[in-house]
C-alpha cells in the first residue's frame, strides 16, 4: 500500500454502515421480543419453550455477526463483509421471519 492508501479519510461512509448495522440489531432484538412475548401464556409447554430457544439462539447468532461488523469497520480500509457473515446474518433474518410467522399461525 502507498502511504496515500494508509492516510484514506473515508468520511461518514463507515460511520452510517456503523449505524445501519446498530438499527438493524435494534430491530433484530425488537422482533425476537415480540415473538417471545407473543407465545407467553398460562401454561408454558415444550413448543413454547423450544420457540423461545431457537430464537434466542438466532437473535445471539446475528448479535455476533452484528458485532464482529461493527468492530471490523473500525479502520480507515475495512475489509469487506465476509461471504460467511453475509451468508449467516441472510439466515438469521428468514429464521426470525419463519419463527415470527409460526407464532401468528
Amino acid at each position: 500500500m502507498s502511504p496515500a492508501d494508509e492516510a484514506r479519510d473515508p468520511g461518514l461512509q463507515p460511520e452510517r454502515t456503523r449505524l445501519a448495522w446498530r438499527r438493524t440489531t435494534l430491530s433484530c432484538t425488537v422482533v425476537a421480543v415480540l415473538a417471545m412475548k407473543a407465545t407467553v401464556s398460562d401454561e408454558v409447554t415444550t413448543k413454547e419453550v423450544t420457540g423461545w430457544a431457537l430464537s434466542s439462539l438466532v437473535w445471539i447468532a446475528f448479535l455476533a455477526v452484528a458485532h464482529r461488523r461493527i468492530r471490523s469497520l473500525g479502520p480507515a480500509r475495512p475489509l469487506p463483509l465476509s461471504h460467511r457473515g453475509a451468508l449467516l446474518a441472510v439466515v438469521c433474518t428468514i429464521a426470525l421471519a419463519v419463527f415470527g410467522a409460526a407464532v401468528i399461525w
